[in-house]
């Protein structure tokens, strides 16, 4: 097996979502559950092994590799093209903790490390396993979009150092 090179690309962080409740629960015919809070931050609190502090899935033993979700924006800018939408949704509706521009995050391997960067100090995640849409997603998206976000729902990683990342312009490396 040949070895990958190593990666440096400029990235954007599109959105940040934090939230302490899971609100696609229920038949989605229901609707969402409110967040009891704002969900979008401007900056997340990483740490190892842990996940994101105030996030549903922080310090849960049985979500310790799958803490974080790492989404492309360009795959809900797909969807939304191959579904005929007159304007793509709120990178926020997907409920992946961390939506970024430029870089094709479903590529990545399962193991594969990779660090983000957006200004205070690099912060490494694992990657684990794919994060795949669910049937939410026709409801909150459009119909049909579980099945053009099929393949594309971004990853479950577990982050591997302590830090900051921020809304903006970042480096991602592998």
């Amino acid at each position: 097996m040949a070895a990958r090179r190593a990666l440096r690309a400029h990235v954007e962080v599109v959105a940040l979502h934090v939230s302490p409740v899971h609100a696609y629960e229920g038949r989605p015919a229901d609707g969402p559950r409110p967040d009891p809070e704002p969900a979008s931050r401007d900056r997340v609190e990483v740490r190892a092994g842990l996940g994101l502090v105030g996030d549903r899935y922080f310090n849960r033993p049985a979500h310790r590799t799958a803490a974080v979700t790492v989404f492309a924006v360009e795959s809900l800018e797909r969807a939304a093209r191959d579904l005929g939408l007159a304007a793509v949704p709120s990178p926020l509706v997907v409920r992946r903790n961390v939506v970024l521009r430029g870089f094709d995050v479903d590529g990545l391997d399962r193991g594969a490390v990779f660090g983000l960067d957006s200004g205070d100090g690099p912060v490494r995640f694992e990657a684990h396993r794919p994060a795949h849409p669910c049937g939410w997603m026709n409801a909150v998206v459009a119909p049909g979009a579980l099945t053009a976000l099929r393949g594309r729902g971004g990853l479950r990683c577990v982050p591997l150092d302590d830090g900051l990342l921020r809304l903006g312009p970042a480096v991602l490396t592998t």
